[in-house]
């Protein structure tokens, strides 16, 4: 029986194995359908260009030629008659021209291009959002252990100032005090159950589990160092999938504009005919050569025009490209000053701030269990120590979200 138990708790005890942040983003690539989507729109334009060599149909014809409608005629008559009329079996083949179909091949081989460099941008957005997610989750847990330390000691003063306050050494007014601190860490914990259970239900929808699925998360927290980085156009423009979907969708356009001046070379064909003539005429043949020469006003006037606008349209991606690289760069810059007053920000507050807070904090708890201070001196120390504690942590999160803002706009997992 304590075999089947322990059997049965394995199973639970491995799926509650913390998962670091880098297994949840590569779940996330994995399972999530945003990317699948984009596998299946790339296979599809693939399985496309593969047919673009393809040539037209032949046509294949079959009836009468220059048959008289008297059916009596048709047969011989007399040494000299020959009858009148045949039958006919045509085939036409058009042999489509080389450099045209290599110019609709390279277009629609190009195409999927677009959608590889939009699905790692698309996958750059949700690894951005499941990063905040984690983070958050973290310094909602770093809150709670502060929660618990101090309902520790808010529990032992509470407890003291009742016994003090029976042998009639403690005042009254602080214990009310450390009562209601009490009851609010109670409060906030409830609080901060709650945003942990959300962000375990964002990070399992990201992953593409059902939202009660049991997870839980490492704890550690990786700061990057960004401020020496320098965020010019060619860093840019190498790093970001959209201003790289941008650069393919120009070169799609390039290559529709070829396809398109192609469709106006000349495409050559051959006919032939065969006539199964009536009576004792010869059977008889037809062979032609065709050509289609689209070079005429009225047949060349929609390719010139779709060249002129994708031309057009190219114009309009290259100034969309700068201005998404002068956003990024702006952008980066600034999360780079942010990062960086944030940080020196964080530093002050563990080196100095808290340390004194705490240093504070013990000094008033000694003194008062030496009875040598009163309640609320104890309650205010506490009560300073744990606001820069739960700021301190707003700090860091804050800190982390910047941090996730410019990987986001860096494009780095």
């Amino acid at each position: 029986m304590i075999i089947i138990v322990i059997m049965g708790f394995l199973p639970m005890t491995a799926r509650l194995q913390p998962m670091p942040l880098p297994a949840i983003l590569d779940e996330i690539a994995l399972r999530h359908p945003m990317p699948a989507m984009y596998d299946a729109a790339i296979r599809s334009q693939d399985a496309a260009a593969a047919g673009a060599r393809s040539w037209m149909a032949p046509e294949l014809s079959a009836g009468f030629f220059m048959t008289p409608y008297n059916p009596g005629r048709w047969k011989a008559e007399g040494s000299h008659g020959e009858g009148m009329g045949s039958f006919m079996v045509s085939a036409t083949q058009i042999f489509p021209n080389r450099k045209k179909q290599d110019a609709q091949a390279a277009y629609m081989s190009a195409m999927s291009g677009v959608d590889r460099e939009n699905k790692k941008a698309t996958l750059n957005r949700l690894w951005a959002a499941a990063k905040r997610s984690y983070y958050q989750w973290i310094v909602l847990q770093k809150k709670q252990r502060i929660l618990q330390d101090s309902e520790q000691l808010l529990q032992f003063m509470v407890e003291s100032a009742e016994l003090r306050y029976r042998n009639g050494l403690e005042k009254i007014n602080a214990y009310y005090k450390a009562k209601a601190a009490l009851s609010g860490i109670a409060s906030e914990q409830l609080m901060l159950e709650s945003g942990i259970a959300q962000q375990r239900i964002t990070l399992n929808a990201l992953m593409n589990r059902p939202p009660g699925v049991p997870l839980e998360i490492d704890t550690i927290l990786i700061q990057k160092d960004y401020s020496a980085w320098t965020f010019d156009s060619t860093l840019l423009a190498t790093n970001r999938s959209d201003i790289r979907a941008v650069d393919r969708e120009v070169l799609v356009n390039q290559l529709k504009i070829t396809a398109e001046e192609r469709e106006l070379l000349p495409e050559f064909g051959a006919r032939y005919d065969h006539m199964f003539a009536f009576g004792q005429q010869p059977w008889q043949f037809s062979l032609m050569g065709m050509v289609r020469i689209p070079l005429a006003p009225w047949s060349s006037r929609m390719n010139k025009a779709n060249v002129e606008s994708l031309k057009w349209r190219n114009l309009v991606l290259q100034q969309e490209k700068l201005s998404r690289i002068n956003e990024a760069s702006a952008m980066a810059y600034g999360m780079q000053s942010e990062l960086s007053f944030a940080f020196r920000q964080i530093e002050l507050t563990e080196k100095q701030i808290l340390p004194a807070l705490r240093r504070n904090l013990q000094t008033q708890q000694l003194a008062y269990e030496q009875n040598t201070t009163e309640l609320f001196m104890l309650f205010d120390a506490w009560e300073a120590l744990n606001e820069t504690q739960m700021n301190y942590y707003d700090q860091l999160l804050n800190l982390f979200l910047l941090q996730t803002q410019l990987e986001e706009v860096l494009e780095i997992r």
